[in-house]
């Protein structure tokens, strides 16, 4: 069994490339010009992009294993780590609504969102957590199947899986109105992709993440492996029935992802853990939260100071006429990651470690 610092360095590192991942798809130079494996895609589909926010989720899973395990093994009272778990996870939603209302304030965006990525991490790390602390493994196990089929029991009785016609943009337009990420105030419909229904299957993206990080805490890292193989063609034969939909976050898409997570998982300990390789990506992975959170707020300040579209013409748009548009408006995005990269490695050279 390996040494919970090496495993927390090998997850850390996993966290902090997601979150370098993150950066890079969710700040090109020019919208209009993007690679296509740096889209999420349209609807029914998958592309590289769609991994990224399903192996966050999961990683948060894994975290908790490694963080309430020993404190439940050792003993620990489980009122204080409750309490310790809804605090963390209230912090995490009341950021992601600060972070919407400064869009929403220095942007001009359309509509504040009640709902957005931090949000649902908050809510998925509060389940995820009273799970961890409350039930056993085999519970656990029972909740990620019953998740999976019910939520695929609800779409399919739900009417057909379209944008404006399945059962989770309805309850969306219903509850969020137009305050959902897509609204058409001319047919008063909306769709939310990190909505109130979807946020359940994202749950069971978490209960993944913890059970893997119960087999790392437990030194049975062997068992990623087939659980990788057996998750991503589960995922496969599903999706022909129940289409891999990262917006519904589909039970496909669920068990797709977190097989791929799982792999990831598994290559990170084996590289790290077992062999000794550099945590790339740690630095990241320490400040994950803060470092999303920075720079979201650097991103507002620079549109509303009216500096990104100067930087973006006078830094990178020149390339052009050499070379295209998607080039300059990928480098761009390369750049704005490499900056973030430099300040989280400054912050974890010094000690600071930002925690929410």
């Amino acid at each position: 069994m390996t040494s919970d610092r090496a495993r927390l360095d090998s997850v850390d590192a996993l966290r902090g490339l997601t979150v370098a991942a993150m950066l890079l798809v969710n700040n090109p130079g020019d919208w209009g010009y993007v690679y296509a494996p740096l889209r999420h895609a349209d609807w029914h589909g998958f592309t590289p992009t769609d991994l990224i926010f399903p192996f966050f989720l999961f990683i948060v899973g894994v975290s908790l294993s490694l963080s309430l395990g020993p404190r439940l093994a050792a003993g620990g009272d489980p009122a204080s780590l409750r309490r310790s778990v809804l605090v963390r996870a209230l912090r995490i939603v009341v950021l992601g609504l600060v972070l919407h209302a400064l869009a929403f304030w220095l942007m001009d965006t359309r509509a504040f969102r009640p709902f957005g990525v931090l949000q649902r991490i908050g809510l998925c790390f509060a389940a995820a957590g009273l799970l961890a602390i409350h039930t056993k493994p085999r519970t656990q196990w029972i909740v990620f199947a019953g998740i999976l089929l019910g939520y695929w029991a609800l779409l399919a009785w739900g009417g057909p899986l379209t944008k404006e016609g399945n059962l989770a943009s309805r309850v969306d337009t219903a509850l969020l109105g137009a305050w959902a990420y897509e609204f058409d105030p001319a047919t008063d419909l909306g769709h939310e992709p990190e909505g109130v229904l979807s946020t359940l299957p994202a749950i069971a993206t978490t209960l993944l993440g913890l059970r893997a990080g119960d087999w790392l805490r437990h030194g049975r890292a062997r068992w990623l492996w087939p659980a990788a193989a057996a998750a991503l063609l589960l995922g496969a034969v599903w999706s022909m029935v129940f289409p891999l939909n990262k917006q519904l976050w589909t039970s496909s898409y669920v068990l797709w992802s977190g097989g791929w997570a799982l792999l990831g998982l598994a290559l990170a300990h084996l590289a790290i853990d077992r062999f000794g390789a550099p945590p790339i990506g740690r630095a990241f992975g320490v400040n994950a939260i803060a470092a999303y959170a920075g720079s979201w707020l650097m991103l507002c300040l620079l549109v509303a100071f009216g500096l990104a579209g100067p930087m973006y013409q006078h830094g990178f748009a020149w390339m052009t006429p050499a070379v295209g548009p998607m080039l300059p408006s990928l480098a761009f995005a390369l750049v704005y990651v490499m900056v973030w990269w430099l300040i989280v490695a400054i912050l974890d050279r010094r000690g600071v470690h930002f925690k929410i």
